[in-house]
């Protein structure tokens, strides 16, 4: 699939999701099994920091096969999922019709449908996509533009440091081949100081993070205070912007 230059895309990443698409919605996946495990946790996090999903109007930026869009429209949200991966999409979409999701799905980038949809959206959600794209800055940027001033914006991503390294890659990637290895390029990880600075250039406030960490023998995620590995961060755009 060819990718226009201008979009805010690295076509290697796109192919590692397609070539795994099929695979999205099963639980006991390798590359997808921990987002089912982790996504009744950071559902209920963007619940509590939205105040309630009930009637939101939601984007779910970098939605892939769907399965936190249709989470939050089980909670009676609006719900509509962007991406630029043609296949996850077509898995989004035949999952729809599977399951009767309330939801949307398009093919367009964040920063696309900022300049479609300026200020359109109660809560922009854009979880696991940073570390794979060549500018997490401009996601940050338009995310912010899609919020609806007093909206909410809430990022998930990678830490980087040594323990981040250790546990993400080696553990997760070899040794407990939780993940398929060379999923993730380390270089991409991002501190939380340099997400909230790319936050702050877009006129954004920090409102609260959280740690996530996993038990690979409860297999079991759980929210933490330690941000070293895997974290959340929210934030909110001014209501005089």
């Amino acid at each position: 699939m060819s990718v226009a230059p201008s979009e805010n895309v690295d076509a290697a990443e796109l192919a590692k999701f397609a070539a795994l698409a099929h695979q999205w919605w099963d639980p006991e996946s390798p590359m997808f099994g921990p987002l089912h495990k982790m996504n009744p946790l950071r559902l209920d996090w963007i619940d509590r920091m939205a105040g309630g999903l009930s009637g939101k109007r939601v984007v779910d930026v970098g939605c892939g096969g769907g399965i936190l869009t249709e989470a939050m429209a089980e909670r009676g949200a609006d719900a509509l999922g962007i991406d630029l991966g043609d296949k996850p999409l077509g898995v989004a979409r035949l999952h729809k019709l599977e399951s009767g999701a309330n939801v949307d799905y398009r093919r367009v980038s964040a920063e696309t449908l900022a300049i479609e949809s300026p200020g359109a959206f109660d809560v922009v959600a854009c979880m696991e996509l940073l570390e794979h794209v060549p500018q997490p800055a401009r996601i940050v940027a338009a995310c912010a533009k899609l919020a609806k001033p007093g909206g909410l914006i809430v990022a998930s991503t990678i830490n980087r440091n040594p323990k981040a390294y250790a546990l993400a890659v080696i553990a997760a990637e070899y040794m407990f081949r939780l993940l398929p290895a060379g999923m993730h390029d380390y270089a991409k990880f991002l501190t939380p100081a340099e997400l909230a600075a790319f936050g702050r250039t877009a006129r954004l406030t920090v409102a609260d993070i959280a740690g996530v960490a996993y038990n690979p023998f409860a297999r079991s995620f759980r929210i933490v205070d330690d941000t070293s590995v895997n974290y959340m961060m929210a934030f909110r755009r001014p209501r005089d912007d």
